[in-house]
């Protein structure tokens, strides 16, 4: 359906935007360059498509729901302040921005769902819920122990690999720049 479409056009476009900023911010010279003309066109393009998908999702509502509407709003701004972060060369506040855009996005829309895990397009009597959804108690209990275990571990690990590769890359870094990686293996 169209807005179904809507929404993968904003999810496409935004990651694209989030993964061209993290392409700048690593980046030096002519890559960084490009990276960041490219996080501003597609920038755009989400802002857009975002805007008219927010817009419909608020007016698809039942009623009014001001928090829906007041963090509809905040996503709009985390987005324009990251887009005018990229703007002024300000990479890092870019992606800072553009990750609380889409977990500000994400929050919406389930807020906005709530309970509905999954609306029916048959009839709401057929909607997936949080409770018809959930797993056993048991089950909960089992990722639980392991989410409290693993995230650390994982964190960590996050942290340690962004340590190790916090610098910039630029195509003089690399031996030759303008051998493809087939060239490379004969």
């Amino acid at each position: 359906n169209p807005y179904a479409l809507l929404g993968g056009i904003v999810t496409l476009t935004v990651f694209l935007t989030h993964g061209a900023v993290f392409l700048a911010l690593k980046t030096d010279g002519g890559i960084r360059e490009r990276a960041r003309a490219l996080a501003l066109k597609l920038g755009l393009v989400a802002a857009v498509a975002a805007v008219a998908f927010l817009a419909w999702t608020n007016a698809s509502l039942p009623a009014f729901n001001g928090l829906v509407f007041g963090l509809s709003v905040l996503v709009a701004v985390f987005w324009v302040i990251g887009l005018f972060a990229m703007l002024k060369v300000r990479e890092g506040w870019s992606f800072i921005f553009s990750a609380a855009t889409i977990a500000t996005f994400v929050a919406t829309l389930f807020y906005a769902l709530y309970p509905r895990v999954m609306p029916s397009s048959i009839s709401s009597k057929f909607d997936l819920t949080i409770t018809n959804a959930s797993s056993t108690p048991y089950t909960l209990k089992v990722m639980t122990v392991v989410a409290v275990v693993m995230t650390p571990l994982v964190l960590i690990y996050q942290g340690w690999t962004y340590w190790v590769f916090r610098k910039r890359v630029s195509a003089s870094q690399i031996s030759n720049p303008e051998m493809g990686i087939l060239d490379t293996v004969h």
